[in-house]
């Protein structure tokens, strides 16, 4: 699963996205391709009051959670899910299975030390291996996405790259329950209006009859199934496309691919477009251009200079597409124009690399070129608390990083790259070890 990414960026949790729209399967597949596409979930863990043995051991960051103040909490969920109009048989069902989860909050408060550079985030996510398994998935699954991908213009290497990122193929769900998890972040007083509609829409699935409450498993953010959708986004998209009168995310493949393509599609996925492409920039590139605010027809671009990195030429259909260009590495390294269905991607997951994750894996998928331009190897990522400084010196010169919390976010960016313009810098916005050595001097 990918890594966290804040509830404020849409509802992308762990790994996962908000996402959800199911869609019915038509008659004119048949019962055999239904079936056949029917996928085992994983087993489900038991719901106690600390997560299963697949969970590390308690650390000393540890938290505790008082049973009889979470069970009256409880009780103040069971009243608002009734005016909700959720039943009460429902609500006897699942509630009282619910338990704290210590272990979610532990997860939920643990920050990962480094950054991610965009070299070794592509190396892990998009190995060999997953490559090999998405084109093995996409020969065993073709009859069940064609149908699919000439229904909503989604194609079938994108359903699947967004399936091997988020859940490997379906072979990892995340192991936790979900109303206990959701209902820990929800009592919690980090985010608890957040968390607590998550809540209110997981028992709203189970009180549709979408799936028993203890067969409701997902990440520890309470993002589910295949896919990872949040409960939310299942409940305002979702539909049957099997036909079982159920919609299964965990079980169901017709159901899985046609939500992930119904959601694209909804968000404005373009029929007949690819996500964008590698480049290579000209000589004396202004990189104050290369940002996602920026876009121009794909033609300006190469009336700029602007050539695709490998040696075919660019469709002419492709010239009046709007364009942005990212470079993920800096200036060192890649450059890419994206265009809008790459923007859709990042509606799933706001993060620039997990997009060009899901991109990058669905050509390799068919066969794609690798990259012509590859990422520094000498790219150091920086520690969380090397983005702080970074953001706490930005502010102090008199610049706008936004709060200084360790994440290199659209601001800190922005700010950065004015620093850059003012000391007469590559202003590619890219937080790197020689940026902030350079801020340090500026700022003594």
């Amino acid at each position: 699963m990918v890594s966290y990414q804040s509830v404020s960026k849409k509802c992308s949790v762990i790994g996962s996205t908000c996402v959800a729209a199911l869609m019915m399967f038509g008659c004119a597949s048949s019962a055999t391709t239904t079936n056949a596409a029917k996928a085992t979930p994983p087993a489900p863990q038991t719901q106690a009051t600390t997560v299963p043995s697949t969970a590390a051991a308690p650390t000393a960051d540890s938290v505790t959670i008082d049973p009889a103040d979470f069970r009256r909490w409880l009780d103040g969920v069971r009243s608002d899910a009734l005016a909700q109009g959720i039943s009460a048989r429902t609500l006897d069902r699942a509630l009282p299975g619910i338990q704290p989860q210590p272990r979610v909050l532990e997860l939920d408060r643990r920050q990962p030390e480094f950054t991610q550079t965009f070299g070794s985030y592509l190396q892990k996510t998009v190995s060999a291996r997953r490559i090999a398994d998405g084109k093995a998935m996409l020969a065993k699954h073709q009859a069940l996405l064609g149908p699919i991908e000439a229904q909503y213009g989604v194609q079938a290497r994108f359903l699947l790259a967004f399936w091997g990122l988020e859940t490997n193929y379906g072979s990892n769900f995340g192991g936790f329950p979900v109303l206990g998890s959701l209902a820990t972040l929800a009592y919690d007083q980090r985010r608890p209006a957040f968390f607590r509609r998550e809540l209110m829409a997981a028992l709203a699935i189970v009180d549709a009859g979408d799936i028993p409450a203890d067969k409701m498993v997902g990440s520890w953010a309470g993002a589910m199934g295949n896919l990872q959708f949040m409960p939310s986004t299942f409940r305002a998209h979702a539909v049957d496309r099997d036909g079982d009168g159920r919609r299964d995310i965990w079980g169901s493949l017709p159901d899985t691919f046609a939500s992930a393509a119904k959601y694209l599609s909804d968000e404005g996925w373009k029929r007949g477009q690819g996500w964008g492409r590698e480049v290579i920039l000209p000589t004396g590139f202004s990189y104050e251009q290369a940002d996602l605010s920026i876009r121009k027809p794909v033609s300006e671009w190469l009336a700029q200079g602007v050539r695709p990195a490998s040696a075919s030429a660019l469709p002419a259909s492709e010239g009046g597409v709007q364009a942005s260009i990212i470079v993920p590495a800096g200036a060192r390294g890649p450059a890419f124009m994206v265009y809008d269905n790459f923007r859709v991607i990042m509606v799933w997951n706001k993060s620039i690399l997990y997009a060009l994750g899901v991109s990058y894996l669905a050509d390799q998928m068919v066969g794609g070129a690798g990259l012509v331009v590859q990422p520094p190897a000498d790219d150091v990522p920086l520690r969380r608390s090397d983005i702080t400084e970074m953001q706490t010196l930005l502010a102090r010169l008199g610049y706008d990083p936004g709060p200084a919390d360790g994440m290199a976010g659209g601001q800190t960016r922005s700010a950065l790259k004015a620093f850059q313009t003012r000391q007469g810098l590559i202003a590619d916005a890219y937080p790197s070890q020689e940026v902030l050595s350079r801020l340090r001097s500026v700022a003594q």
